[in-house]
């Protein structure tokens, strides 16, 4: 037991690293990058402190060069999927016992790990196995999940020192209990950071983990296991399975003993979940715990008094940086018809000079999109522009798979505002505008707002202040995360907490106290320092 009261270093958010040419980080990231093309590596389940290798292997391969071969991983299957859950259990009793100060040590030495010797060896994963740019994994493989490791326990000091009042006489205290079951973690493709974060913000509070990362980002989640397991993590807090989700997730799923699910995916997969844990709620030990982000049908809205420049590179840096493969992303764009000509000539002369290609060229601004059944399915919305005459391509259009998943950026006029292109989550670099008169600016707001199912995130342009406040007003409920004069992408852990509502998700807000809140039960303690011996109330006498 330490004697002493424990706090976290006040946390600052991690400094981006620019990669510019001839620099000693630009270097060094682009040995690793060559090292891992040439080594490609074995992944096996992580189970209880144990590789575990099932002989059913699937390959891990560039999205931009499908020729090179990254790895292989082992898939689990059913059994495997019970040893997990067991693994879990069995540490769950030594773990939620561990002192609070003590898991936050643990996550504190894997943020110093992650930015010292493994950050190379992350990025470099996820620009491999996600196609993403120096700069994209940077920010996110690097920064964000350190912000992350580091945020997060500064954030469990503050939720255990809330504390109730107590009179004289009665001392009452409350403590945070981890969950009484294990968690199961289902983390995405496109950032590794929430792939990091979703498995370790329950462990922070204690609670053990069943972790299934996408089948198109084992690479970069291997090396997060490893990271893990060189800062202390013990024995079975986080197992790694991998494999389909439509096997793994029905028996996890069905487990009497489940006590949770963070997700971050589709909102198709995640109301599947919601309704296999609902159709028979009673057979659960505690009701689960459900903490989801999933998707977005983000906006850009655009004043006529914007400043043309910044409304350009907002929109582009918005709707292109990684593909359009954020769930923040902006994917559909609302401009005056006043601002629309000049508007329209900046943004198409900016993108012919963006590149795309292999990530490991620096001058390439984007990549691949993740694998066959994505490129399929944006494309298909393109091709369906193409046929549409309520549609016009003004710029790009290009799919090509020859030897990677590579889609233009594109940029299509809908002629009408509630056409498939501007209501349905697309995930690919496609942005649908509409071009609506100015003096329906309120109205339009009002059209914003009901468009689509979701809620995730979205921005405003303009200098009128009058409008912004409108605009804020408008579309209270249009955004978890709301942005003016930015780009609706990029939220910063510790400076804007993540999260949607609608068909977006929860809105649990990763990246606060709001989200590790989900993962603990509170006990409200009352100790009574003066208690009563006769049981005569006064109004007796």
């Amino acid at each position: 037991m330490f004697n002493g009261i424990f706090h976290v270093p006040k946390p600052i958010n991690e400094p981006v690293r620019s990669y510019a040419p001839k620099s000693a980080e630009r270097a060094s990231l682009e040995r690793e990058l060559a090292r891992q093309r040439s080594n490609p590596i074995e992944v096996p389940l992580l189970i209880g402190g144990r590789e575990v290798r099932t002989g059913d292997m699937a390959d891990i391969r560039c999205p931009h060069d499908r020729s090179i071969l990254l790895g292989r991983y082992h898939k689990a299957s059913r059994e495997q999927t019970e040893m997990a859950v067991q693994a879990a259990n069995q540490a769950r009793a030594e773990w939620s016992k561990m002192p609070w100060d003590a898991r936050a040590c643990v996550l504190l030495r894997a943020a110093e790990l992650l930015a010292g010797p493994y950050r190379d060896v992350v990025n470099a994963a996820t620009m491999l196995g996600q196609s993403k740019t120096c700069h994209q994994a940077e920010i996110d493989s690097a920064c964000e999940l350190i912000d992350f490791w580091r945020f997060n326990p500064h954030y469990v000091y503050r939720v255990y020192e809330d504390q109730p009042s107590s009179i004289p006489g009665v001392l009452n205290y409350m403590e945070h209990r981890p969950l009484e079951s294990f968690v199961f973690a289902i983390t995405p493709f496109n950032f590794t950071s929430i792939a990091g974060n979703l498995p370790t913000a329950p462990a922070l509070m204690g609670n053990t983990v069943v972790w299934k990362p996408a089948s198109t980002a084992v690479l970069s989640a291997y090396y997060l296991a490893q990271i893990w397991k060189e800062a202390g993590f013990p024995d079975g807090v986080i197992n790694m399975i991998c494999g389909p989700g439509s096997q793994l997730g029905a028996p996890i799923l069905d487990h009497v003993d489940l006590g949770g699910v963070h997700f971050t995916g589709s909102t198709q997969v995640f109301s599947t979940i919601w309704r296999a844990i609902g159709s028979d709620i009673r057979k659960y030990r505690v009701y689960p715990r459900i903490v989801g982000e999933t998707g977005g049908k983000d906006f850009i809205f655009v004043h006529a008094s914007a400043d043309l420049e910044a409304t350009v590179t907002g929109v582009l840096r918005g709707a292109f940086e990684y593909q359009g493969q954020k769930c923040s992303a902006a994917s559909r764009l609302y401009v005056p018809r006043s601002f629309w000509p000049g508007f329209k000539k900046r943004l198409l002369e900016e993108l012919a000079e963006v590149k795309v290609g292999d990530i490991s060229d620096f001058g390439n601004f984007m990549g691949a999109v993740i694998d066959e059944a994505a490129f399929r399915s944006i494309s298909s919305y393109i091709e369906e522009a193409r046929q549409d005459p309520n549609y016009d391509i003004l710029f790009g259009g290009g799919c090509d798979a020859a030897k990677g998943y590579f889609i233009q950026p594109t940029v299509i006029e809908a002629k009408v505002p509630n056409c498939r292109l501007m209501s349905e989550e697309i995930f690919g670099p496609v942005l649908t505008a509409y071009v609506y008169p100015d003096e329906q600016y309120e109205e339009t707001l009002q059209l914003c707002d009901a468009t689509g199912p979701y809620a995730l995130t979205g921005a405003i342009f303009g200098t009128d202040r009058a409008a912004i406040v409108k605009a804020q007003l408008a579309l209270t409920h249009a955004a978890g995360n709301f942005y003016i004069n930015d780009k609706p992408t990029g939220a910063v852990v510790g400076q804007q907490p993540f999260g949607g509502s609608r068909a977006s998700g929860t809105n649990d807000k990763a990246g606060s106290p709001l989200n590790l809140l989900r993962w603990v039960s509170p006990r409200a303690i009352k100790e009574n320092l003066a208690p009563p011996k006769d049981w005569r109330y006064p109004f007796l006498g």
